[in-house]
């Protein structure tokens, strides 16, 4: 990895050993910036994924069969609805000492601890499948919802840390993808592996049997995570990443950094925007069997997989987005046409739910998805964009936060408002916070600060300051580059 006085990124390049490098350094490897690319960071990315799916479909997996859940405790709808929200109210109060252990213990960390929980709440499930142990179900959920907090802002950040700049999007959509996955399969299991039986004994088995299937997939993950997951890279992939390791190895402050976020603007309207679109969304997949029952009794095993088609549509639009930012970097426009189309859907799901046409539902619920689940990753890196240089953790807690917290409003208000005057009022009041949200994005100013970085980075020679902090990845990449 020789090179002149300037760190730029240049092509990648097949390395003896088999990994991908990048970038350049002089001749004594102490005044430039090293970057590199390791064949690894896919491995990460999909371990992650991985954990994250299993996390997510423990949130689902009671509100699809909702109706069953109800009868099999003897609890009403809104204690089920509960069993959802709980994941939304967990993460509002543990959003920033998680961050805080993210900047302070790293990845590796948040990691074990994420799937300890996640792991621990579903082996407590498997004990709670008596109709008189609801409280233990809730105990499990409640677990299970703490582990989604050290799991959720995570996909920009794994991106940020392993992936190269024309990369990084991509690889935080299969972050969410991960995510996404996870929750069309707690549409699309639950159902056909929990009948709507009469029995009460049949029916705990049945239950029994499904807690048992996520126990033993969460146990073989931990294991995976414990052996494989690796904290960071040596070398940083990208220039962005180098300079944001000197910037947060010196003096660094997480209230400092959480008070600069706040006062940054442009991304407070997107903390707004993405809670909206992300909070309808979370409403829309907590009630999804209570709309269709309501339409179309009996069809239990047809609501989840509407809720499939929701989520496989929402995955290859995630994807669709994060390969469209890595080749345009237009992220405010593809932000705003997104959320409009999002809105688009919203309003033709809700005309068309009442048709008593089920395939119909399946192709509006199906457009609806495409586009308001590939606003996820489309909500992460804009933020990192308009964030640079702090922490992507943090960033993306605070987006998620804001999601949470309009998640649990919106269901609760959807809920009563479908308990009262139906679905058509309840989606409609959906629609009008897609609106603002949309209006509300068109304000958002598009100051990419990452972009910006990796781009004097190509130019400019690096400070005496900062070829000293970075000195001990810089002969890292020295004796890498004799190999």
């Amino acid at each position: 990895m020789k090179g002149d006085q300037n760190t730029k990124e240049t092509g990648p390049e097949l390395r003896k050993d088999g990994n991908i490098q990048a970038g350049t350094t002089n001749g004594d490897c102490g005044a430039a910036l090293p970057t590199r690319l390791y064949r690894r960071r896919w491995v990460m990315c999909l371990l992650f994924s991985a954990y994250s799916l299993s996390n997510a479909y423990q949130w689902i997996q009671y509100g699809i069969i909702s109706n069953i859940i109800t009868r099999f405790y003897d609890v009403d709808g809104f204690a089920v609805d509960w069993l959802s929200m709980i994941y939304m109210l967990a993460y509002i109060p543990f959003i920033f000492p998680v961050t805080w252990l993210l900047e302070k213990r790293g990845l590796r960390f948040t990691a074990l601890v994420a799937n300890a929980l996640n792991c621990a709440g579903t082996w407590i499930k498997v004990a709670s499948a008596r109709p008189d142990l609801f409280w233990v179900t809730l105990l499990g959920q409640s677990a299970c919802a703490l582990a989604q907090v050290f799991i959720l802002g995570i996909p920009s950040n794994l991106a940020s840390v392993w992936f190269g700049s024309d990369e990084v999007s991509t690889a935080c959509s299969i972050g969410v993808f991960g995510n996404q996955l996870g929750i069309a399969i707690g549409f699309l299991v639950p159902p056909i592996l929990v009948p709507n039986v009469g029995d009460v004994d049949e029916l705990a088995h049945h239950i029994r049997f499904m807690f048992y299937i996520s126990a033993g997939v969460a146990t073989f993950v931990f294991v995976l995570v414990v052996i494989v997951f690796q904290e960071r890279p040596e070398i940083p992939p990208t220039q962005s990443q180098a300079q944001a390791r000197i910037s947060r190895s010196s003096d660094y402050s997480y209230m400092s950094s959480i008070w600069r976020l706040l006062c940054n603007k442009a991304f407070m309207l997107l903390v707004i925007t993405y809670g909206l679109n992300v909070g309808c969304f979370y409403a829309i997949s907590t009630l999804l069997n209570r709309m269709i029952i309501e339409h179309y009794p009996g069809e239990e095993v047809n609501a989840g997989r509407i809720g499939l088609t929701i989520i496989i549509a929402g995955m290859a639009g995630s994807l669709i987005c994060g390969l469209w930012l890595d080749k345009t970097k237009t992220y405010k426009q593809t932000t705003l046409v997104v959320y409009i189309l999002s809105l688009v859907g919203m309003l033709v799901y809700t005309f068309t739910l009442n048709l008593g046409h089920l395939w119909a539902v399946f192709i509006t619920a199906g457009s609806l998805g495409f586009f308001m689940t590939g606003y996820l990753p489309l909500g992460f890196e804009f933020a990192v964009e308009l964030t640079f240089p702090e922490s992507e953790g943090t960033s993306s807690g605070l987006l998620n936060c804001s999601a949470q917290i309009f998640g649990i409003i919106f269901t609760i208000g959807q809920g009563k408002l479908i308990d009262k005057w139906g679905t058509l009022a309840g989606n409609v009041f959906l629609c009008v916070f897609l609106l603002i949200g949309t209006i509300m994005t068109g304000f958002i100013k598009s100051d990419l600060r990452r972009q910006k970085a990796n781009q004097r980075a190509e130019v400019q020679p690096v400070s005496h300051t900062e070829s000293m902090t970075v000195q001990n990845y810089g002969a890292t990449a020295c004796s890498s580059s004799h190999e």
